[in-house]
């Protein structure tokens, strides 16, 4: 099957690596269906990629319902939806804010996956590829909450890789360091200053570079899988072992 006859989703699409994702898989010829809570910002990735736009919220499974119900063909899910609140210490946890990561990347990425399974078996050649986080790999001070989600993530990703084994779909984890996107604006309540000292003197990957990846990953041959992916900059070695250059001063 060419990539012009399969539908490839992508929850998240609305900014940043879901929306990155979406105009590379249209640009390698797939038919892509968008999903996120955005719809404005939705509409406009949508226009500009060719794909259509669904309202989509991960977290409530009646709307995870309803989009299933209207994405009847799928060959690839990019389960991308995901996001972390604050850097709080176990001791000083807010089990709000961890209840809401879990939700979002966890139980969002199992309601997606579940949703669209049997659309993707009947297709005879799926692709569930998943957006995780270099989080899922290493715990890091400052990342409680978001290192257990990320690394259910991991869990449900693995063991859904074991549990189709023999079946015709594949799965792949893909697991970014630091890329510069909204996600450290939302993680700091809307803290533009905090969000950008976390890429002062790096440069960070784009969500373009994830984006290729995946592309990639969705067009190879079917006998080919990808269990697992980490990426990360070139300035980056491991979660908090950045090289950060000095500023230049101007003379």
């Amino acid at each position: 099957m060419s990539a012009a006859d399969r539908v490839a989703v992508v929850t998240g699409a609305s900014s940043g690596i879901g929306a990155a994702c979406a105009v590379a898989l249209a640009e390698a010829g797939f038919r892509v269906v968008l999903g996120a809570r955005r719809l404005d910002r939705l509409a406009e990735v949508a226009e500009r990629c060719g794909g259509r736009a669904l309202p989509l919220d991960v977290t409530d499974q009646a709307s995870v319902d309803a989009f299933a119900a209207a994405v009847p063909h799928c060959s690839v899910l990019v389960n991308n939806a995901g996001g972390a609140l604050g850097t709080d210490l176990v001791a000083g946890a807010s089990v709000e804010d961890w209840q809401w990561m879990y939700d979002v990347n966890v139980l969002g990425t199992l309601r997606m996956t579940r949703a669209l399974l049997p659309a993707l078996l009947a297709s005879g050649d799926g692709q569930v590829i998943t957006i995780g986080s270099i989080a899922a790999r290493e715990a890091y001070r400052g990342g409680a909450g978001y290192n257990v989600a990320k690394h259910g993530v991991a869990a449900l990703t693995r063991v859904l890789r074991i549990e189709l084994l023999g079946q015709p779909i594949r799965v792949c984890e893909i697991d970014p360091g630091m890329v510069q996107t909204e996600f450290s604006l939302v993680r700091f309540r809307g803290d533009a200053q905090a969000a950008d000292a976390v890429y002062a003197g790096v440069e960070p990957l784009t969500a373009k570079d994830v984006a290729e990846t995946v592309a990639f990953v969705a067009t190879r041959p079917s006998r080919v899988n990808f269990d697992q992916i980490l990426m990360l900059a070139r300035d980056q070695s491991s979660a908090q072992v950045v090289h950060r250059r000095a500023a230049v001063t101007a003379r």
